[in-house]
């Protein structure tokens, strides 16, 4: 029960705005500590977890009146908390318009033109109103009761939204505290403002996902959701915050019908929108980041209408491109070289120029001054830029918005912008000039900010849930365990490059590259001693392999980064960071991490964007020298091209085309090189990655007399439909696949020149056999064939049963008669295996002694096998007594 009103004509009257929140409350209960003989006139609430509570908790610590009973010929005073706009305030209105009353007001929201003036204002810009009235009864020296100091103390957490929002000030920790000295339960706080979504709940969070919608006004994306519901939505301030930070939305408008009414929750962190400005016009009200209105006797649509054009009228243009570019732009034309385009920034004291064509007066791209000294390091100074610059064109006109200047910079990784009309060139936006824009930004947005934070980083988000779907549960524990280990270290531990890429597009991928920042080989000593594993340690290059009792290995490497002392030659190693480590590597794709430690386990790692082009299924290398620096490099982007079925991006294929045509393969060792074939070679079909190859002349790497001719390709698309029909065989052999696409490869190429191209990659012998020699042999053995008339099985058998599985798919591939094809496939499937079930002890249990003629017996026998005539042992042991007999070997 209420505490009952001294009088029925109170002098002094406390209420807040109509659906009050905690703070409102809180603020009414510290108003009345304020004045004692008060009475206090609640608006009601429509928040079903605050109703609950009022009712059944705190309604006796405050002494209530009915408005509706209530006598207020006596009034003289009226305090407002938590808000000062009358359109908030109807069940008063009465006594605002009184000319005599006396209007005190404690509030914390920011000004606003129809705001009420009193005789006694205390605004101060805090995070909640409970805040101010706690100050100013800790001053008086009024100290609330335990029960009292949990109700102000829960208006000041929810307020603040556990002091994460950037309204938060020093003043609202300070009161907490103040009101945690007096007693305030912490428990009690948490079981209000701690809000985990109901069940029932999820349904509308849904429903509020699939119908967002994004406008664009005045450069700022707005997500707007229009729902209805026949019933009452039960916290739905709560589910609204769900999806903003789901979404990670900058503004968000949630429009909802529910129980006749229309209720419009807003939510923003961006300095150029006022959320409670915009709602005021519809009756409602509230901060900058956090507002909501409730209207009546309108539909969704008239409601939808409304808010975009309030919007278009309320949301500030965000600063134009004119205001940021820096004019006039340096340019450099395409012809000059990389060493004068480095004196020219040393003069202007900058790091990228704009290459522009002059006699066009077409802009062409930029080049970065790490770009050219880097082809000064590699002494290619005399290079024109344009083989080096990074040809993206990417530009805005002069009254571009900030949006689209951060999309091309920070998205899209742009280091300058170029600011163009009409085709001329009116200066340039740099990273500093959007750097210096930003900062000032953030520091608007402080006081402005909702919990979500500021989207500024987007490279981070967490994939915890994604490891666990596909991931079975050894490799799930040895993530975690491998975290563990490295955080009792001191180490911070990431699995790294080609496992992450691969969970994301959701493809099998074993292969765990663990990085360490810190010892990695001290790391991987001490987790090989907890898991019962062997370790290789690798000193030179701060990297380790732990091997499993199975067999499994899990590669380590303490973080590090590389660089090359000259084109084509291997990297010094030293160590590094994390970033520094990924930027080392050859594709933005390879540059994922995921953390491994305790507290971060399950955080994605992005430096440089390699989720976009994953998404845009898309190919790009870090830096414009990659392909210099390694040009084995050019390899992979081709193999992951054709795994991946992605295009290899413009800026990327550019740099590969300069690379070959300055020849930057003629210090690559050749053994590398065979090592980036076999690898395209062993992919599931490497024909259209042969084709990219073809594209861009690499196999004029090989040799310049190496031709792919249409004929070519055809044997190519024979070897993969018989490597394909092989596969389904799942036969356990195991055979070098590469070998018989390379066999095909060469083909149609002369002797002289197959050899010269096992010279020019270093081939070991093994590999020179296969694809000279034996290869040759396998031809002649096909033409014999298919040249003979007629063959038996036999005459099949004894002609192909030397040869490897790999000679036999190519002389299946390499066949011009299908019946060839299906002798060949007959005897690999059937013939190739058979073999005598006795051995030389059953022949001389004949009295036979070992001698050459045990070798004629057993081929008599495999003859009559082949036939079908021996099927058991017993047979094939009297057919080689009888042959004993008729050749006098035995009596």
């Amino acid at each position: 029960m209420s505490k009952k009103c001294p009088t029925k004509n109170p002098d002094t009257i406390i209420t807040s705005h109509i659906n009050a929140d905690f703070d409102a409350i809180a603020s009414m209960l510290a108003a009345q500590k304020l004045y004692p003989d008060s009475v206090i006139i609640f608006p009601g609430s429509q928040e079903k977890n605050l109703r609950d509570f009022f009712i059944n908790s705190m309604s006796y610590l405050l002494n209530m009146a009915d408005v509706g009973t209530t006598d207020f010929s006596q009034t003289k005073r009226l305090v407002l908390v938590d808000t000062r706009q009358k359109n908030r305030l109807p069940h008063v209105s009465f006594l605002i318009d009184q000319k005599e009353m006396e209007i005190h007001i404690y509030d914390h929201h920011p000004a606003m033109e129809e705001d009420l003036r009193g005789s006694l204002e205390i605004i101060r810009p805090t995070g909640a109103t409970a805040t101010i009235l706690s100050s100013v009864l800790q001053e008086k020296k009024i100290v609330p009761t335990p029960d009292e100091a949990t109700i102000m103390a829960l208006g000041i957490y929810e307020d603040t939204g556990l002091f994460t929002y950037s309204s938060t000030s020093r003043e609202d920790l300070e009161q907490a505290a103040f009101l945690l000295g007096c007693g305030a339960s912490l428990n009690t706080i948490a079981g209000f403002v701690v809000k985990e979504i109901k069940s029932e709940q999820v349904t509308w969070l849904h429903e509020l996902l699939n119908e967002m919608k994004v406008h664009k006004i005045n450069g700022i994306d707005v997500s707007i959701s229009v729902i209805s519901s026949p019933s009452y939505i039960t916290d739905l301030a709560t589910i609204v915050q769900k999806v903003v930070r789901m979404e990670n939305l900058d503004v968000f408008f949630a429009i909802v019908l529910m129980d006749n009414k229309i209720n419009i929750i807003a939510r923003n962190r961006l300095p150029e929108v006022d959320a409670g400005k915009i709602l005021s016009a519809f009756g409602g009200g509230g901060h900058a980041y956090a507002a909501s209105a409730k209207i009546d006797n309108q539909t969704l649509a008239q409601i939808e209408m409304r808010l975009l054009e309030q919007l278009q009228k309320e949301i500030k243009r965000i600063q134009i491109a004119k205001n940021l570019m820096t004019s006039p732009a340096i340019t450099i034309e395409p012809h000059v070289t990389c060493k004068e385009a480095g004196n020219l920034m040393t003069q202007y004291n900058i790091n990228t120029l704009l290459v522009v064509d002059k006699g066009k007066n077409t802009y062409e791209g930029y080049i970065t001054r790490q770009v050219i000294e880097k082809t000064l390091y590699h002494k290619l100074s005399g290079q024109p830029v344009k083989e080096y610059m990074n040809s993206e064109i990417r530009f805005v006109s002069s009254d571009a918005d900030i949006s689209q200047i951060e999309s091309i910079i920070i998205e899209s990784k742009h280091r300058i912008l170029p600011v163009i009309d009409d085709g001329w060139i009116r200066g340039v936006i740099t990273r500093t000039n959007l750097l210096n824009y930003l900062v000032q930004h953030n520091k608007e947005i402080t006081n402005s900010e909702t919990e979500i934070g500021i989207k500024r980083n987007i490279k981070n988000r967490q994939i915890e849930n994604i490891l666990y779907q596909r991931l079975d549960n050894r490799m799930i524990r040895l993530l975690e365990n491998i975290g563990k280990t490295g955080n009792e270290m001191g180490y911070h531990m990431f699995v790294v490059g080609g496992f992450v890429r691969d969970l994301l597009l959701n493809r099998p991928n074993e292969d765990i590259d663990i990085v360490v920042e810190g010892d990695g080989i001290e790391f991987a000593k001490v987790f090989a001693a907890k898991e019962g594993c062997r370790v290789n340690p690798h000193k030179k290059f701060g990297t380790a392999v732990i091997i499993f009792p199975d067999n499994f290995k899990i590669d380590v490497a303490s973080s590090r980064l590389e660089y090359y002392k000259m084109p084509a030659a291997l990297p010094i190693v030293e160590k590094s960071s994390i970033k520094l480590d990924l930027a080392r590597r050859d594709f933005t794709i390879n540059t994922l991490a995921v953390s491994l430690n305790p507290e971060n386990f399950g955080m994605l790692i992005d430096f440089f964007g390699a989720t976009r082009d994953l998404k845009d299924k898309t190919i790009r290398t870090i830096h414009n020298l990659s392909f210099v620096e390694d040009p084995t490099r050019i390899f992979r982007a081709i193999k992951f091209s054709n795994r991946f079925g992605f295009k290899i991006g413009k800026v990327t294929s550019n740099l590969i085309k300069n690379a070959i045509t300055i020849n930057c393969f003629k210090n690559l060792s050749g053994l590398r090189v065979l090592s980036e074939i076999k690898q395209i070679f062993e992919e599931e079909n490497p024909i259209p990655a042969i084709r990219t190859m073809e594209e861009y002349g690499l196999e004029k790497v090989l040799h310049k007399k190496l031709d792919i001719d249409p004929k070519t390709y055809q044997l190519l698309e024979s070897v993969n439909k018989i490597l394909v029909w092989h596969d389904l065989l799942y036969t356990d052999e195991e055979y070098p696949r590469w070998s018989v696409y390379f066999m095909a490869l060469l083909n149609r190429t002369s002797r002289k020149v197959c050899e010269q191209i096992c010279d020019r990659l270093n081939m070991p012998l093994k590999e020179r056999g296969i694809l000279l020699e034996k290869r040759y042999r396998a031809e002649k053995q096909l033409i014999l064939i298919e040249q003979a008339s007629s063959y038996t099985i036999q005459d099949l058998y004894w002609a192909l049963i030397d040869f490897k599985t790999e000679y036999l798919l190519y002389m299946m591939a390499l066949a011009t008669h299908e019946e060839t094809k299906k002798a060949i496939s007959n005897f690999y499937t059937h013939q190739k295996t058979v073999r005598p079930y006795i051995r030389g002890r059953d022949l001389m249990t004949l009295g036979l002694k070992p001698s050459p003629v045990f070798t004629a017996i057993f081929n008599r026998i495999l003859n009559e096998k082949l036939e079908g005539r021996l099927k058991t042992k017993k047979e094939e042991l009297a057919f080689a007594a009888e042959y004993a007999r008729n050749n006098k070997l035995i009596d």
